[in-house]
């Protein structure tokens, strides 16, 4: 078994990333709103919909970067053969492991973002250094439990089916797919991960926005679901669900043909280097 190209792992999963994130970045805003508890208007609406993009510029690329650089690297490690009835398992705990390292770098960014997307008026770099000052760096890890209990079941839907679509279309056509190919698989699979993963999203938004102090700020998630259920029922445990599902089926589309196609160059790129 050869070594992945770690290198071309980490630049691709960064390159994808950041291209995603400022791509659909309107639609995040608009799904965000959705799901705060002063309600989409009060929020902010239709206006400043790109509020808090600098906190999504700076964090995106690492974000991504260390969740397909761990990905791979545990991918490598639990290698077993490709026709193994084990490698859904694999593709689960790679991509498990993958996010609980890219959370670490998602969450203060997506905190301030957050914030930064239903108080439009406010500049971002004022956001953070509020939360800094008001709650110390525990408040840019607010939603830290909340964020890794929603992209694990998120990725252990996600990237099996990712996978399994490529390898049923390379099997179909008797070669391995293209990068367009892997992007329709992606995208796919990254809208039916966001829909059943919808009520996760909400309790985290919930917990994110909370005043400090309150109790769905101590970061309960199914205390944050049980207040929105009692408060606005099946609706509010899926608000937001449309413009997340076309979110992150684009973003599928975008992030994972992207990868492949990064990483494919790169690779090929240090194989004539060599």
């Amino acid at each position: 078994m050869e070594q992945p190209g770690f290198t071309a792992s980490l630049v691709a999963g960064g390159v994808a990333g950041a291209s995603v994130d400022l791509i659909l970045f309107p639609l995040d805003t608009i799904k965000t709103r959705l799901q705060s508890p002063q309600g989409f208007y009060k929020a902010g609406g239709f206006r400043g919909i790109y509020a808090g993009v600098p906190s999504a510029a700076i964090g995106s690329f690492p974000n991504a970067a260390a969740f397909f650089l761990t990905y791979e690297y545990v991918k490598w490690c639990l290698y077993t053969d490709s026709s193994s009835y084990l490698m859904p398992v694999k593709h689960m705990l790679a991509a498990s492991a993958g996010e609980v390292i890219a959370c670490l770098i998602r969450v203060p960014s997506e905190v301030v973002k957050q914030r930064a997307q239903v108080s439009a008026s406010s500049r971002t770099f004022q956001i953070f250094s509020d939360i800094l000052y008001e709650e110390g760096i525990q408040g840019l890890y607010r939603g830290y439990k909340s964020t890794v209990l929603r992209e694990i079941p998120f990725s252990l839907v996600q990237f099996p089916l990712w996978e399994f679509l490529k390898a049923l279309w390379s099997w179909r056509q008797e070669h391995v797919v293209d990068s367009w190919q892997s992007a329709v698989c992606g995208a796919f699979a990254g809208g039916f991960a966001a829909a059943v993963t919808t009520p996760l999203d909400v309790a985290k938004t919930r917990i994110m926005l909370a005043k400090a102090g309150s109790s769905v700020a101590g970061g309960n998630v199914l205390s944050a679901l049980r207040g929105v259920w009692r408060s606005q029922g099946l609706a509010g445990l899926f608000a937001g669900v449309f413009p997340r599902m076309a979110s992150i089926s684009l973003g599928g589309f975008i992030f994972l043909g992207a990868y492949d196609q990064t990483r494919c160059l790169l690779s090929k790129v240090g194989r004539e280097g060599s």
